[in-house]
């Protein structure tokens, strides 16, 4: 890998930031890279962007921590794990990672939804990170939550017109909404005007709960806004595989004293994911 310099700044939480995260459902403006380990994550992304066909939807794909060896070892730099190991204790697992971006004038919404409602993990705990490439701000349509709202468990939703459930659907290409979700939380359930703006730097980590309601407007700035998701959960935590059958986790730090899950191969090339939740054999 590429090493991705780190800030002088990067460190451990903060207990006032942990506190804040169990009350309010997240932490933004971790610091993480320095400037030229900036302009590196941005060089490299760019290159990945670039080397997936014009007819695979980068909407749509997900999982590259198990398709590009690169990606798979950022997933471990130990900087990131010590943010997390702050949440989640000594013992987790790695089970998801990808990429978020809108385009230039791209201005379409990502619904208010909870990430839980799409997982069939049991116990619901899982922490993601969000890498910002670029700044993400008001203009480009950055990242929206509703603080405390992880506290109310599961809420109810509504199915959004068109759209498809990715676990009963064979194909999910035909689904109706752009970014694989089926569902969005009913407006009576939160109060909209209560939603902070997930506003970052290039280089700065957020940190939310899965059940926190989160969402984003569009972009119709001249300005991508993107971001590396990684997922992370405590090896506590089982997949039903009989919903989610292609689920692999790959353990991160300490020890998986509870082997619940199938543990995915490590990715010995710089590939690229072409489908939606593939498996990591599917990348020999």
């Amino acid at each position: 890998m590429t090493v991705l310099t780190i800030s002088q700044e990067a460190r451990r939480l903060t207990s006032a930031e942990i506190d804040q995260f169990h009350n309010r459902g997240y932490i933004k403006n971790l610091p993480l890279l320095d400037k030229a380990g900036v302009e590196m994550l941005q060089t490299r992304f760019m290159e990945m962007l670039e080397m997936v066909p014009k007819d695979v939807d980068l909407y749509r794909v997900n999982n590259w921590h198990k398709a590009n060896r690169w990606f798979y070892e950022l997933t471990r730099m130990p900087a990131i794990l010590d943010y997390v190991a702050d949440l989640l204790g000594p013992d987790f697992n790695q089970w998801g990672g990808g990429f978020f971006l809108k385009f230039p004038r791209d201005e379409s919404t990502v619904p208010w939804h909870q990430d839980a409602k799409y997982w069939p993990l049991d116990p619901q705990t899982t922490v993601t990170v969000w890498l910002a490439v670029f700044d993400a701000n008001s203009d480009n349509g950055c990242m929206q939550v509703i603080p405390g709202s992880h506290r109310r468990g599961d809420l109810r939703h509504k199915d959004l017109p068109g759209a498809k459930d990715w676990r009963t659907e064979a194909d999910v290409e035909e689904a109706g909404s752009k970014y694989v979700l089926w569902q969005t939380v009913d407006s009576a359930e939160f109060n909209e005007n209560d939603a902070v703006d997930i506003d970052m730097k290039a280089g700065e980590i957020s940190l939310h709960d899965d059940d926190l309601i989160h969402g984003s407007p569009g972009n119709p700035s001249d300005t991508m806004r993107a971001g590396i998701t990684i997922r992370y959960c405590p090896t506590n935590v089982k997949c039903d595989l009989d919903v989610w059958p292609t689920f692999e986790v790959y353990p991160s730090r300490g020890v998986d004293h509870h082997n619940l899950n199938p543990v995915g191969k490590r990715p010995t090339q710089n590939g690229y994911p072409t489908g939606f939740n593939q498996k990591s054999t599917e990348f020999d």
